[in-house]
């Protein structure tokens, strides 16, 4: 683990969010993860999918 997070995950500790934020971020991953099942479950739309050429790239405008 990288020291930085480290670093806030003890910030975050001895200052904890307030009740707000710790909603809103749970919200957040929530949202991700219904998502993320959602995907899962039901796969990727075609017509999501980019189009690119034989290299992968998108094409020029």
């Amino acid at each position: 683990m990288n020291l930085l997070v480290l670093l806030r995950i003890t910030r975050w500790i001895r200052h904890p969010p307030s009740p707000e934020r710790a909603m809103l971020i749970l919200g957040v991953i929530a949202a991700c993860l219904v998502l993320a099942g959602i995907e899962l479950f039901l796969g990727w739309p075609d017509w999501l999918t980019p189009q690119g050429d034989v290299r992968g790239r998108a094409p020029a405008f």
